[in-house]
């Protein structure tokens, strides 16, 4: 089977850390939705950092259920001081030994997805958090919590870029909302337990990720466009193609990431993105016509029943306050993200519809 990553990108995320990645020596980390795009990076990213870094390994129990993992994520590599368990986070989970860091990154993120299971996403990002919660809580362990640039919902011109502040503009009602919603319970819950109980939460809001390890069939932007360029296909672009997106390219994000679950403030929430540039699709099209070297062709058509047409005109991260809290700079350009990208997926992806 190929690989679902380049492992240049792990090597170059550990270099990036620096010594802050001493902080996990000896520690114990539990991983939930350890099989997931996310999940498979920090597995390679702990693997990588026991076998060349930290000088006593860190012990890392990832957990997932396998329901959206697919093919690739449902193959467990065995790695020394890892274990996988089979776990759905909808049911509590009981833990023997110490626990030091909790990075709950299960969950339900493409809209193809929780548009076709809405109740599991509700569940998964709500009981499951609060399961997750109370296990931080009892062991005293750091938690953090994978919410969403979807929290913001679809924001006024004057609140783009966006800072943590915002307090969104979402609606309770319609195809995305048991995302949205459940994230922002989920990051209530995590306000609760460090004013309640002390436990030491972080919030991640990600925004548009991406990179190699992506599955063909995630249906968001760049895998969908990916198959279609492998399958020679037109990319189909829905809605006007005029909404736009920043995208962040997997070295960057998993780097902000583990700053934050590292150094993050407790109790506060973090935007982890990169805010340049701000493109539309149609542009994203153009953009990735100019990586590869060749035309590719597009209709610009409505939006697919499958697929939740309410989404955001605008999204784009302000990431101030990572920046000077946590010294989270992204580096890697669109186009070289795109590159790195596109050209992983042509040696892996099928093409097929």
């Amino acid at each position: 089977m190929a690989e679902f990553l380049l492992q240049s990108d792990i090597a170059e995320i550990c270099e990036r850390l620096g010594d802050t990645a001493h902080d996990f020596a000896g520690k114990t980390v539990l991983l939930t939705g350890g099989r997931g795009f996310l999940g498979r990076y920090f597995m390679e990213i702990f693997a990588y950092l026991n076998k060349n870094v930290l000088k006593k390994p860190v012990k890392l129990v990832a957990a997932d259920n396998l329901i959206t993992a697919g093919k690739e994520g449902s193959v467990i590599t065995e790695y020394p001081h890892t274990e996988f368990i089979n776990h759905d986070v909808i049911q509590p989970m009981k833990w023997k030994g110490s626990l030091d860091y909790v990075i709950h990154a299960a969950g339900i993120a493409s809209p193809f997805y929780y548009r076709a299971h809405p109740l599991a996403t509700l569940e998964v990002a709500i009981t499951g958090t609060k399961n997750m919660l109370q296990l931080a809580q009892e062991h005293q362990a750091r938690f953090t919590f994978f919410s969403s640039s979807e929290i913001y919902g679809d924001p006024d011109a004057k609140h783009v870029p966006t800072a943590e502040s915002y307090r969104g503009n979402v609606s309770c009602q319609g195809p995305r909302a048991c995302y949205d919603e459940s994230k922002r319970v989920g990051e209530t819950l995590c306000y609760i337990f460090h004013g309640e109980h002390g436990t030491a939460t972080n919030t991640i809001r990600p925004f548009n990720v991406f990179g190699p390890g992506m599955q063909e069939t995630d249906y968001r932007v760049l895998p969908n466009f990916a198959n279609r360029i492998k399958g020679g296909h037109p990319l189909n672009v829905y809605g006007s193609g005029n909404q736009t997106r920043t995208f962040c390219y997997i070295t960057d994000a998993m780097v902000g990431f583990l700053l934050v679950i590292l150094r993050g403030v407790p109790g506060e929430a973090y935007n982890i993105g990169n805010p340049k540039p701000e493109i539309s699709m149609v542009e994203l099209v153009n953009r990735i016509s100019q990586v590869i070297g060749k035309p590719v062709a597009h209709n610009v058509i409505e939006y697919p029943d499958s697929y939740p047409a309410d989404e955001p005109n605008r999204r784009c991260p302000d990431i101030r306050k990572a920046k000077l809290q946590l010294s989270f700079e992204p580096n890697v350009d669109l186009n070289e993200g795109l590159r790195r990208f596109m050209t992983w997926a042509d040696g892996v992806y099928t093409g097929e519809q």
